[in-house]
This record gives structure tokens, C-alpha cells and sequence, in this order.
């Protein structure tokens, strides 16, 4: 956990606890379910919490945003992120049911009470309910913009700059991803942000 400390030297004690607690809860459910690469437990914060909160170095959740975790797995990048942004509601759903119960088991054990979850699909959720969507490498970034425009609030006319649309997380060669899109996000490197060498050709896509 000290790689967060690296980066981040303003939680409190609520949030150091709770992080604290993550990798022991997830490390019991993937003696149950692969929830985790069994390879990537070892290096949980750095791989997936500090992963997680790329986000939260680019981005500043008013308090009161309604943000929705698409496809959100064992709960990432959501949980990591609810911790950060107490204020803010994060809707954590994705398509497998046991991995949204472990979700709701991490967050229940560790009393996190931002965040809702539903077994569905992206398409199935409610129009127009969301600030914003954040996603990790779920699907191409076309397939990911055709579900979360549907979701988002529309955007008053007269605050043109508020935080509005799709954030996710990449991997890997995106050039033919993003021009298949016909979207011009603004993109991150997350190597420039965290140096440890796990986060070369990893990014921050943020489509408004």
C-alpha cells in the first residue's frame, strides 16, 4: 500500500483504512472466484487501486456527481475511486453477477456507502442519469462511446466547460482504435504520472 502513500499524501484516516482493507477482502474472494490475475495480486495497489486513481490525478468529481462504472468487474476503477470522491455516487454494474457480488461484498465489508450497483447490461441502465462514465479496458472505445453517450445528463448550454462524458482506461497501441472511433479524445500517459514501468503505454482517454 506504501506505492499510494507515493503519489497521494491526502487521504485520511477513514480512506487509509479502507484502502488498507482492499487487497485482504479481494485476496480471499480469488481463493473463491477469479476475480484478479492470481499474478497480479501481489502488486494489487499498483496494478489495480493506484491504477484505479489515474483518474482522480486528471480529474476533480464535484461533490454530488452521479459517475457510473461501466463493466465494472470486481469493482475497478470504481471502488478505488468511491474511496477518493466521498461525496460522490458512483453506480457500479456489470454483466457477470458474481463479479458485481464481490463488489458489493468489498464495499459492504469495508462500510463504503457512495456506491450502488446493478447486475445488467450498459444498454439497460437508465438515459440521461450520469455525469459522467469511467470504464478499464472493456471495449474498444467506439463500442464504449455507442453505450455511455445514451447515459449521460445533457450538458446545460450555459456551463460549456463542466466535466461531462467517457473516461477510461487503456492499454497497448491505440491508434487504430481511436481512428475506427472517429472520436478525438484528449489522452493521458500514465507513464509521465506514475514511473513505475507497469504503466508504460497505458492511458487516460477522456471523450467529452
Amino acid at each position: 500500500m506504501e506505492i499510494l502513500f507515493k503519489y497521494f499524501t491526502d487521504f485520511n484516516q477513514l480512506q487509509i483504512q479502507q484502502f488498507n482493507e482492499l487487497k485482504k477482502i479481494y485476496s480471499e474472494w480469488n481463493e473463491k472466484i477469479n476475480v484478479i490475475s492470481r499474478k497480479d495480486i501481489d502488486s494489487f495497489y499498483e496494478h489495480h487501486v493506484l491504477h484505479s486513481l489515474a483518474i482522480a490525478t486528471q480529474f476533480h468529481f464535484p461533490d454530488g456527481y452521479k459517475v457510473l462504472d461501466l463493466g465494472t468487474g470486481g469493482g475497478f476503477p470504481g471502488v478505488p475511486l468511491a474511496i477518493f470522491f466521498p461525496e460522490v455516487h458512483f453506480h457500479l454494474v456489470d454483466s457477470i453477477n458474481k463479479k458485481i457480488k464481490v463488489a458489493q461484498d468489498v464495499c459492504s465489508q469495508i462500510n463504503l456507502k457512495n456506491v450502488t450497483f446493478a447486475h445488467s447490461r450498459a444498454e439497460d441502465q437508465p438515459a440521461a442519469q450520469f455525469d459522467i462514465v469511467v470504464s478499464r479496458a472493456v471495449a474498444p472505445l467506439k463500442q464504449l462511446w455507442d453505450w455511455s453517450k445514451p447515459l449521460l445528463k445533457k450538458k446545460p448550454v450555459t456551463e460549456p466547460k463542466k466535466l461531462s462524458g467517457l473516461i477510461c482506461l487503456k492499454g497497448g497501441d491505440l491508434t487504430q482504435e481511436i481512428a475506427a472511433s472517429q472520436l478525438r479524445p484528449q489522452i493521458w500517459e500514465i507513464d509521465k504520472i506514475f514511473q513505475e514501468p507497469f504503466f508504460s503505454e497505458k492511458y487516460i482517454l477522456y471523450c467529452r
